[in-house]
């Protein structure tokens, strides 16, 4: 069993590099060292790359030439690294024991001198975010390494390892060891707005048009591409008495409820239009709020569900089936405010200007008084209408707010749960039908202490992409089976 191991450690910080070689060196199954640098330096007989991006196609053949291992370790982002008791040894005997190409683990991070657990989750087809957190640490049979290198016919400057992964996909599995066997020495805010919306931020846009090819490509190799050509909507139905509705699912929103309600009212538009707020037996004074309201408009429908069960996508089925929902139902959280007293107007004008299905808008990111926080607008501009619909499934998000036609929304159904139940529509709809984009700012997305957006533990993230990575897996099953 000597010798069976190659370690692949980029050079980012000098000295964390040496230390991660040095460690490895005492390992009796690593065989081979190599070494990504700008530079050559001395490692005794070991290989260095020198490459000045370790991120790059030419990287990954460069190391398909050199490498001379049964197996390979990745170090992903050079950190310090401290492997658990008998790491290595576990690592050959999963990846064998399940016929996998590629397995990861979770591991612990470095904080305060304490260790902090840092779990990671299992991989499926829809696991397809550029961004899916392996940990530090992949490991990988050197000849399906070398197999997906073959087929890496396309040089990517930035996205070689994310080509690399969906083309090991094709081979085998990607298998996720839910054990803690190894620590990395540092620990980054894996919950700031900036990382979560790092694919709609201008400054990384090279570098999205990269991953979307890298997809799109993946998407066309297992037969799920869709459209640019999408199925023609009828959007003449006159069976409703209001043109358009703005739907609020709340629970407990006291604070916010009447600012999100005086934002809908405040609305001019040529047609009539209503506000329904489905109440989800709220306990703190946002009924009685709400009621307020209600007495001085008459445009105001508050809804109590008669059943216990619903999330949030439960409390929209309420308001889009209910008789009062008008030709198109469109968003509004109940922490959140429209940009102006146009917002409506325009989200129904793009409906029957573009013919579409759906109609996504842009938002700002503020605090509670409206101050604007980073990254500021979100506008989704890695959208195209030729492949934004595919770009829908490397994503994470699809933008706000979102609005609906009524007809086609009570056709689908939205998933009755609290997160994720609006991509899930937004992914489904895309299939068929266009969807509307609007890219100047209609609404301002609130941030503050009780809000479900708030900074969010490792846990709860990945419960989160979790979920949104099992979306993607129906989706894609359905594009594939041309449902």
């Amino acid at each position: 069993m000597n010798n069976q191991i190659s370690v692949v450690i980029p050079l980012i910080h000098k000295n964390d590099s040496l230390r991660n070689i040095q460690i490895f060196k005492e390992e009796k199954l690593v065989g081979q060292i190599i070494l990504l640098s700008e530079e050559e330096i001395n490692l005794n007989q070991d290989n260095t790359i020198i490459t000045p991006n370790h991120k790059n196609t030419f990287t990954f053949q460069k190391i398909s030439e050199n490498v001379q291992s049964d197996y390979i370790l990745f170090s992903l982002n050079g950190k310090p690294l401290f492997p658990a008791q008998f790491m290595l040894q576990r690592f050959i005997k999963v990846i064998n024991n399940t016929d996998s190409v590629f397995i990861y683990s979770d591991f612990y991070e470095t904080e305060n001198n304490n260790l902090k657990k840092h779990p990671t989750i299992d991989y499926q087809p829809g696991s397809l975010r550029d961004d899916f957190d392996f940990g530090e640490v992949v490991f990988i049979k050197t000849s399906a390494f070398k197999e997906a290198v073959s087929r890496m016919d396309v040089d990517y400057e930035f996205s070689a390892f994310y080509d690399l992964r969906l083309k090991l996909s094709l081979l085998g599995n990607l298998f996720h060891i839910p054990e803690y066997l190894y620590t990395v020495a540092t620990s980054e805010d894996i919950g700031s707005e900036e990382n979560h919306f790092s694919y709609v931020d201008p400054r990384n846009r090279k570098v999205q048009i990269e991953y979307e090819k890298v997809c799109t490509r993946y998407l066309s190799d297992i037969n799920a591409l869709v459209g640019p050509e999408f199925k023609s909507i009828n959007l003449d139905r006159n069976d409703f008495k209001f043109e358009a509705s703005v739907v609020i699912p709340v629970r407990n929103r006291v604070k916010t409820i009447g600012d999100a309600i005086s934002s809908v009212l405040s609305q001019k538009t040529n047609f009539p239009f209503n506000l329904i707020i489905v109440d989800n037996h709220s306990t703190d004074g946002t009924s009685e709020v709400i009621e307020s309201y209600k007495i001085k408009d008459d445009r105001v429908v508050h809804i109590i569900p008669g059943r216990m069960d619903l999330g949030i996508g439960g409390c929209w089925n309420e308001a889009v089936h209910s008789e009062f929902c008008g030709k198109f139902a469109i968003q509004l959280d109940s922490d959140d405010i429209y940009k102006d007293e146009n917002t409506i107007q325009t989200i129904v004008d793009t409906f029957h200007n573009e013919k579409c299905g759906m109609v996504i808008g842009s938002y700002q990111i503020t605090d509670f008084n409206l101050n604007e926080l980073p990254p500021g607008l979100i506008d989704h501009r890695e959208w195209t209408p030729d492949n934004g619909a595919n770009n829908a499934l490397r994503i994470n998000g699809l933008g706000a707010p979102r609005a609906f036609y009524t007809p086609l929304l009570r056709e689908i159904n939205i998933p009755n749960v609290s997160y994720g139940e609006d991509y899930a529509v937004g992914l489904e709809i895309s299939r068929t039908y266009k969807i509307g984009r609007i890219y100047d700012s209609l609404y301002l997305c609130r941030r503050w202490e009780d809000n479900s957006d708030a900074k969010l533990d490792i846990e709860r993230i990945n419960q989160n992409n979790f979920y949104k990575d099992k979306i993607r897996t129906i989706e894609l099953l359905a594009r594939k089976n041309r449902i």
